[in-house]
């Protein structure tokens, strides 16, 4: 088994910056006294595409109890939605961010097009590498914030850096939260070997498909990440597996069938949570037909259904892993990015591919301009 220790000094060799991001001291290319003034705005806009976007949006879905700001977030050519943001919101007095890694994601600069009236050097905030890219000399020729993206993170691990922690301040929240104990999981030799002996169980080579199912709908944008985060990161060289999100109990009376009776190819994520704020069932509603579900509250029925469908994983012995939720906060949620980010790359390193490149996906970039340019549509 590919021991704890030597995945961290490894990391420190590949990707040292990595590593550094993930320390409650690390340094900001934004000074938290310059942007001070962008707090004042109540509607945030966020524009950009997988891991420039997905973690921000991961923090913001399970804190949203605690921002008393309105995040929108476009991350897809989705002419609806401009539509409706648009109409909806008062875009003169909404602050505009937007993230690209390389400053030239298509998809990012055309849906910025579509608001450039309402563009000001008071309400919009660049995110990009400082090279000669779209977004660096656009900002820079209209006199926006210009914020440096670390060249040396790439998106789907910058969560801790610039792209997650900018948007987590503008919500609100304090950036060392997210980190204040991640320096201990780091040197937890202990919590560390625990991952991977966890991962080690899973029987990786004969599995096909990773099943997140999540009882917790404030896990959903997490998840999104999560999948982006293993799909680029271990599917290459004929390897890795589908990471695919399903929402329990809604996927009890459509896919579960199929999940328990189907191919033995599948490994289970099951996401649940400790009681919080849950609503009281109206007991005078059943009859004696279903009692069963007298003074009960929403969480209880939730909680048997998981506690069900672990059963038959067990009883089937089909692989899987249980994460419950016990607070819903910053530390929480950094946890839980850390703890994927450093699974992944012991993944890669199991199934012995490189977990920091995209190929088949630069490829594509390169195709779509190649198709663009000559007009073969």
């Amino acid at each position: 088994m590919i021991s704890s220790k030597k995945v961290i000094n490894e990391l420190i060799q590949e990707n040292n910056n990595l590593l550094k991001s993930f320390l409650p001291d690390s340094n900001y290319s934004f000074n938290l006294e310059s942007i001070k003034n962008f707090k004042k705005f109540q509607t945030v806009i966020v524009i950009g595409m997988g891991g420039s976007i997905l973690g921000a949006k991961a923090i913001y879905s399970f804190l949203k109890y605690k921002i008393k700001k309105e995040f929108v977030f476009i991350n897809d050519l989705d002419q609806g939605l401009l539509k409706k943001i648009k109409k909806e919101y008062s875009l003169s007095k909404s602050l505009f961010l937007v993230v690209s890694k390389s400053g030239n994601t298509n998809e990012t600069i055309v849906n910025l097009s579509y608001f450039k009236s309402f563009l000001k050097k008071s309400n919009t905030i660049v995110v990009a590498e400082n090279k000669n890219n779209f977004l660096s000399s656009f900002a820079r020729n209209k006199g926006f914030s210009f914020i440096k993206h670390n060249p040396f993170i790439g998106g789907r691990y910058s969560v801790f850096s610039e792209v997650g922690m900018l948007p987590a301040y503008l919500m609100g929240l304090k950036p060392e939260n997210f980190k204040k104990n991640l320096n201990k999981l780091i040197n937890n030799r202990s919590f560390l070997s625990n991952s991977i002996k966890q991962i080690s169980k899973l029987n990786i080579k004969k599995s096909k498909t990773l099943i997140f199912f999540n009882y917790v709908p404030e896990l959903n944008d997490f998840l999104f990440w999560s999948q982006q985060l293993l799909a680029e990161s271990l599917g290459k060289n004929q390897k890795g597996f589908i990471p695919v999100i399903s929402n329990a109990p809604k996927d009890h009376h459509s896919l579960l069938q199929l999940y328990l009776d189907g191919p033995k190819d599948k490994i289970f994520y099951v996401f649940s949570s400790k009681e919080q704020k849950s609503m009281k069932i109206d007991s005078n509603f059943f009859g004696e037909k279903m009692k069963h579900l007298n003074k009960k509250k929403y969480h209880d029925i939730k909680l048997s259904q998981k506690n069900a469908f672990i059963e038959i994983l067990k009883e089937k012995k089909i692989p899987f892993r249980e994460i419950i939720v016990k607070k819903f906060n910053e530390d929480t949620i950094g946890k839980l990015f850390f703890s994927f980010i450093f699974e992944t790359i012991v993944l890669a390193k199991m199934m012995k591919v490189n977990p920091f490149d995209q190929p088949a996906v630069e490829k594509v970039k390169i195709l779509t301009k190649n198709f663009l340019n000559s007009k073969k549509f």
